[in-house]
């Protein structure tokens, strides 16, 4: 069994915006259900869990219905925490399915993970335990405590950007958040599955993600990702990107000559 856990809680705070940002919609569609349909349409991913505000629990109910996202299993209230908020959706895959399930852990707002990333993650837990997707850095990252200061420069061949799905066995990652939440500092410091994992002395495996992989957190996001649309549809239209189209126009000067 491998199970998507989408955890949609955000109040939008960062974006400015009067509503959440996984209900804005982009191109006459919510960004949640651009990222539900990721995993609707995937042929390995067998059930849906969705944790998010009780407040919208019944709108999310109707978009999903309108939408057609039929491999929704269970959308349940969130936390206080996003960390929280997956802890119990996890909890509710616990009870309805086998404990050596896979579950890929995503955030709603991350509508553009590749169709081969998530396949990659169901393998690589199948094969390590463990998925982290990640990409390369192509800046240099800077470390600093003060924020004026930098203290340390880590190699940028070194350096990479962990992102999402990140990806577990069902029984291996409930454990997990049972071993930090019986801790007096519960989830502080705690942003994702990965730093969960790690901070217990596990070694999570690496899979290579895609760069267009964002998470819509601000404006500037949101024109990055009609962006990414917009190339991607051009790619449908005709057959390939316009970056393959743009080397073609160039290729027929050059017979010219």
């Amino acid at each position: 069994m491998n199970i998507a856990i989408i955890f949609a809680g955000g109040s939008g705070v960062r974006m400015g915006a009067g509503v959440p940002k996984q209900f804005l919609e982009i191109n006459g569609k919510p960004i949640l259900i651009h990222t539900l349909q990721l995993f609707q349409e995937h042929e390995e991913i067998d059930k849906i869990y969705l944790a998010m505000s009780e407040d919208y629990i019944r709108y999310t109910q109707q978009l999903v219905l309108d939408y057609r996202i039929d491999k929704i299993a269970a959308i349940v209230p969130g936390g206080e925490t996003a960390q929280d908020s997956i802890f119990h959706a996890l909890q509710k895959a616990q009870e309805e399915n086998p404990e050596d399930s896979v579950v890929l852990i995503h955030d709603g707002v991350r509508p553009f993970v590749e169709y081969g990333v998530i396949s990659d993650n169901v393998a690589a837990v199948k094969a390590y335990g463990s998925a982290i997707t990640c990409t390369l850095c192509y800046e240099t990252v800077l470390i600093s405590k003060d924020g004026g200061t930098v203290e340390e420069l880590p190699l940028r061949k070194e350096s990479y950007t962990a992102q999402a799905p990140q990806s577990f066995y069902l029984k291996d990652i409930i454990k997990a958040h049972e071993a930090i939440r019986a801790l007096p500092a519960r989830y502080e410091n705690m942003v994702d599955a990965c730093t969960i994992y790690r901070s217990l002395g596990k070694q999570p495996h690496m899979v290579m993600g895609n760069r267009g992989n964002i998470k819509v957190t601000t404006p500037e996001d949101v024109y990055m990702f009609r962006a990414l649309l917009q190339y991607k549809e051009n790619e449908q239209a005709f057959g390939f990107g316009l970056t393959n189209r743009l080397a073609a126009k160039m290729n027929r000067y050059k017979d010219k000559k």
